[in-house]
């Protein structure tokens, strides 16, 4: 079977990713205990690392270690600043921060890949970022300059991320829980003593946050990324990208759950990024199929 034939069901794993780090707004704000986004950072990364060291037995080796680690900085050491703009800004607000990413995907993939964007993709990244600012984005925002900054620096590790996840790809004998788990253990050993020397323990862990940390751990820290470097090394780089609009529409929708009411506009943003991140799993439309008569 061709490698065509596997797409869908390799973009539908892959957007599991974002769709589980959706979660991570709701969850911060109702479980976890306020004013410790380094922590939280901590408990998602570093024990879904060692499980994933565990389960794999596979270390890097030669130059691998320095990618590891540069991957693992990037992908997982920005996390706290995921926390932070969760923290001080609505949830709404901190995951369109996000949806820039694949326009700085496209920028950095033209540098580093010489990967173009093809201008199909780049208006419909264009509009999927204009529709999420539509659904969450209103009079009544709260736009925090600490929280904008750590949510705009988080967006750009993360496309630094992956875009050198693509370019290096993986070494062999390492599949993506093995990459996973390398770069969850790297951003969890960098968060340790900064956790420990800038803002200590939590007084008080209960279980609702005990589950918090649980959740982010594994289906949003070790199952997530496993899905989502899988999905870097078999799809496109265009085609990846845009399904990090996901993580907005899917906190919007758990927003909406909950009794939050969109309204007709912020609907119609809705729809625009849906439409935006289907489209751009899409080739754009030719005329092959047209014959003159």
């Amino acid at each position: 079977m061709s490698s065509s034939a596997h797409r869908p069901a390799t973009v539908l794993l892959t957007a599991l990713a974002p769709a589980a780090w959706g979660t991570t707004y709701v969850v911060t704000t109702e479980l976890l205990p306020p004013g410790h986004p380094l922590f939280a950072g901590l408990m998602r990364a570093l024990p879904a690392g060692l499980a994933g060291l565990a389960l794999t037995r596979v270390l890097p080796r030669g130059d691998w270690w320095g990618k590891a680690a540069v991957l693992g900085v990037l992908n997982i050491g920005g996390m706290p600043l995921l926390f932070v703009a969760a923290e001080r800004l609505p949830g709404g607000v901190a995951a369109t921060l996000g949806a820039a990413q694949p326009l700085l995907v496209a920028a950095l993939a033209a540098l580093l890949l010489r990967d173009r964007p093809t201008p199909w993709r780049l208006v419909w990244g264009v509009l999927g970022t204009a529709g999420v600012g539509l659904v969450v984005l209103g009079p009544d925002a709260r736009l925090d300059a600490v929280g904008l900054l750590a949510g705009l620096g988080h967006t750009a590790t993360m496309a630094g991320g992956v875009v050198l996840t693509k370019r290096w790809g993986r070494p062999p004998g390492a599949g993506p829980l093995t990459l996973a788990g390398w770069q969850l253990t790297v951003g969890g050993l960098l968060l340790l003593p900064l956790t420990l020397a800038v803002e200590g323990l939590p007084p008080r862990i209960d279980a609702g946050a005990a589950g918090g940390y649980l959740w982010l751990g594994s289906m949003g820290g070790l199952i997530a990324y496993t899905l989502w470097f899988r999905g870097i090394a078999t799809l496109p780089v265009g085609v990846t990208a845009p399904l990090v609009l996901l993580s907005p529409l899917v906190a919007t929708a758990i927003g909406t759950a909950r009794g939050e009411s969109l309204s007709p506009l912020q609907t119609g943003g809705f729809a625009l990024s849906l439409t935006a991140m289907l489209a751009a799993q899409l080739n754009p439309p030719t005329r092959e199929g047209v014959r003159p008569r």
